[in-house]
């Protein structure tokens, strides 16, 4: 049984990044290209709940209703299963069930961030941001790192600047921007930024061997207790090991939309909770004031602190950043609006027909493929999985960010 289990986490989180693999390779890389682009697509709206407030409340929240009226009926089109903004506190417009769980894939990382901003220190144990993967005893098996790479801080895996190439688990076959960046050979420890799941899984570690806490027990104690969650519990945090390819642990969390919104409301108010500090609120600044730019456009113009950074041509206002994870599970911190904006899709029947497929016998690239194309042709609309389970593509989400921001009321 704990084979089994071992086994079906693995799965939950190794699929969707090969997943993410081919949509990479296929161009639907489900962030930003940059560009603005026009809302379209060929599905009618599905039967889904929606919310939004009335017009006089939408104007005093700096929301046009009209125009959020738009946004939700383009939103029913897709295949989101929960979505919410959250404006000075109030709901301005959801989609479905906000409490349902969903597995948030690389949004992980902000919830990493959360942990590790709240035991940042010199303490025993506390996390020293100066301190060297060598004097905190940090290595790797079966390929161990080299004395180099060993002087990679604490700040440098924060900043996604170890420079340091090694698998990692839940990285599946991502490999290929990593290798263009680091290539194989040896960096200087803080000298490129990647994304870098090594880097992440190695703050993993550090953050459970220096304060002898999970990360399950870390984010319940400090983030979850404190913000109320009212669907989370350690069971949901799970973890993926690959031996064979590294000692560090992936960590996977699966949440609601309602607990996504108060995660990021907790940075929208600078790390405060009914008067009490929860996170640095330095913590939180250095997101957007000490960002890599990752030279690439949209969304994902700069990484900062385990978040993203969009640009300007995104239409979202500077200072804003977001958690992002495959099948565009995503949190918006836009502090310009006082908004937190929640977007989630259940990634789990696709999943399913990806791995029925191979079981016929159809290899994983070509059953990927299958699946994608069934849903991009013309009668691809008039199927019940497209309509509800398929992945929202990098253009359809574009669009819909294009039309949050045409939403709002000039500040």
């Amino acid at each position: 049984m704990k084979r089994y289990w071992k086994w079906a986490i693995a799965i939950s989180i190794a699929v969707p990044v090969l997943l993410l693999v081919f949509l990479l390779a296929t161009g639907e890389r489900g962030l930003s290209s940059g560009k603005r682009s026009k809302p379209r697509t060929s599905f009618e709206p599905r039967d889904v709940a929606t919310y939004q407030v009335t017009g006089p409340e939408a104007e005093r929240l700096g929301w046009s209703a009209d125009r959020l009226a738009a946004m939700l009926d383009y939103l029913s089109r897709l295949s989101a299963d929960a979505f919410v903004i959250v404006t000075d506190g109030e709901i301005v417009a959801s989609l479905g069930p906000l409490d349902t769980v969903y597995n948030v894939h690389s949004v992980r990382k902000a919830m990493l961030n959360a942990v590790v901003g709240q035991h940042v220190g010199d303490a025993p144990d506390e996390l020293p941001l100066d301190a060297t993967l060598e004097q905190l005893g940090i290595d790797d098996e079966p390929d161990p790192l080299t004395p180099l790479q060993r002087q990679a801080t604490v700040l440098h895996l924060v900043r996604s600047m170890s420079g340091i190439n090694h698998p990692a688990a839940a990285e599946g076959g991502l490999t290929a921007d990593k290798d263009k960046r680091l290539g194989h050979d040896e960096n200087q420890p803080g000298s490129v930024w990647a994304y870098n799941n090594w880097d992440y899984n190695a703050l993993t570690t550090i953050l459970e061997e220096q304060t002898g806490q999970s990360v399950a027990e870390a984010f319940k104690s400090g983030i979850a207790d404190p913000l109320g969650f009212q669907d989370f519990s350690e069971e949901s945090v799970s973890r993926s090991v690959e031996l064979d390819l590294s000692q560090h642990p992936a960590a996977a969390f699966r949440l609601s939309a309602r607990d996504l919104a108060r995660f990021g409301q907790l940075y929208l108010d600078g790390g405060v909770v009914d008067g009490k500090a929860v996170l640095p609120a330095t913590w939180i600044d250095r997101i957007s004031n000490d960002y890599v730019d990752t030279g690439m456009p949209g969304l994902r113009g700069g990484h900062g602190y385990l978040w993203w950074i969009p640009d300007a041509e995104t239409g979202l206002p500077e200072g804003s950043f977001f958690g992002w994870g495959l099948g565009q599970q995503a949190v918006f911190v836009v502090p310009v609006w006082d908004t937190v904006i929640v977007h989630q899709s259940d990634t789990t029947e696709f999943i399913k027909r990806w791995l029925n497929l191979q079981r016929e016998g159809v290899d994983g690239d070509t059953a990927l493929e299958q699946i994608v194309v069934e849903c991009l042709q013309k009668g691809g609309p008039a199927i019940e999985f497209c309509r509800e389970h398929r992945f929202t593509s990098r253009r359809e989400f574009d669009g819909l960010i294009s039309l949050i921001a045409d939403a709002r009321l000039s500040d």
